[in-house]
């Protein structure tokens, strides 16, 4: 069974983008196809990833009714070097992951299962129950909704300039040099922070070169000054992660354009019940 929730959990991670609901989808998933007895079936794989991704969709739509109206942010998942049969390669990355919220739950499968598994129409129309021109028409409306094209590409975790920038970025915060922060960000840079039910966040979304820069500096100084920061890399981006002593309370994952090799997007996780994952060690 192992071997099945290795290969079933980017499916469901993508779709949801929390690793324990993920988890919770394919346990319900495998627990009902043993109580049927169904392991002696032609085609158990492809039964289990329709199952896991319908059951994914389910749990989505009423995970978002929940998540309406607050800053919700997806747990991050450490790809840098976990001890992991998962196919790590098809965990999409954070900024996108952060885009597909703004997706219903079959429009955002529908998209995963075409950018992210290369499924062709018909295989999406058999494995969510739909027509082949309904698949086409979701992937349509998700691609204009979430505007891919236009949206900034992340540069890697492993390109060779990302620590560089991580360094002056932090460099210029430590040392409130405003001028040399703006210099490392987008016009358009947005901050977002999720502390959960756990942890009141100073601001939970910010905008502006010149107010992330302000917030950033004020932040840093106010709170996070007794902390280590460690380079990382969260859903194939850079990331960095903030311990008080032994403990990790916190998770920056960087958006960094890759034409620019400025900063697009910061997103801070402070909620404890979502950096669990990370502080076990990464996916078992």
């Amino acid at each position: 069974m192992k071997d099945y929730q290795h290969m079933l959990f980017p499916y469901a991670y993508n779709i949801l983008g929390t690793a324990e609901d993920a988890k919770d989808a394919i346990q319900d998933v495998l627990y009902n196809f043993l109580a049927a007895g169904k392991e002696g079936m032609e085609d158990p794989k492809n039964y289990l990833i329709r199952s896991v991704i319908n059951q994914s969709i389910n749990i989505k739509n009423k995970r978002k009714k929940l998540q309406l109206g607050d800053m919700w942010l997806p747990e991050p998942v450490d790809t840098e070097g976990a001890d992991t049969n998962i196919n790590l390669s098809e965990i999409v990355s954070y900024s996108l992951l952060i885009l597909l919220e703004q997706l219903n739950a079959k429009e955002r499968a529908v998209f995963i299962l075409k950018e992210a598994f290369a499924y062709a129409h018909e295989e999406i129309a058999e494995t969510l129950s739909i027509t082949v021109e309904h698949s086409r028409k979701l992937l349509s409306r998700a691609k204009q909704k979430i505007d891919t094209v236009h949206a900034p590409v992340s540069a890697p975790a492993k390109e060779g300039i990302t620590p560089a920038i991580l360094e002056k970025f932090m460099h210029a915060i430590r040392s409130r040099d405003t001028k040399s922060l703006e210099g490392l960000l987008t016009e358009d840079i947005a901050f977002y922070a999720d502390g959960g039910s756990a942890i009141k966040v100073f601001a939970k979304k910010c905008t502006g070169i010149q107010e992330v820069a302000d917030l950033l500096i004020f932040v840093y100084h106010k709170y996070d000054t007794g902390l280590t920061f460690t380079l990382s890399e969260i859903n194939h981006q850079p990331a960095l992660l903030l311990y008080n002593g032994d403990k990790l309370i916190g998770c920056q994952v960087f958006g960094i354009d890759v034409e620019s090799n400025k900063i697009f997007e910061i997103s801070n996780m402070l909620d404890p019940e979502k950096l669990k994952l990370i502080n076990n060690g990464g996916l078992a």
